[in-house]
């Protein structure tokens, strides 16, 4: 059995998270994960026109994040990160798709 003394204001905020930073992503996804998305569009187009279902995956992306911002609705995450995980695995580690599609994760909250 434990105990615990706490000795001070247990009722203030608390900072969690890297750096005592919180990062929450409620409501319609921000502005730069629409255009990044956008961007991932065209880039996988151009890079991977051998393998267009990387092109449906990225599309699959930006239509949520739009859609979610149209409708004013959080992104639906669990569709984003299946999509963002068929990309990553099918594009080249280090090349700009790659990058884009980590930068989107982070942006929605992955």
């Amino acid at each position: 059995m434990s105990t615990y003394n706490f000795h001070g204001d247990i009722s203030g905020p608390s900072n969690f998270g890297d750096n005592g930073k919180i990062h929450v992503t409620y409501g319609t996804p921000p502005a730069e994960a629409v255009k990044l998305a956008a961007d991932l569009v065209q880039l996988v187009r151009q890079e991977e026109a051998a393998r267009p279902e990387l092109t449906a995956q990225a599309e699959v992306v930006r239509g949520e994040l739009v859609r979610a911002g149209e409708e004013g609705r959080p992104a639906d995450q669990g569709r984003i990160r299946q999509a963002l995980e068929t990309l990553t695995v099918g594009l080249a580690a280090g090349s700009a798709g790659f990058a884009l599609a980590q930068e989107i994760g982070r942006l929605v909250g992955l």
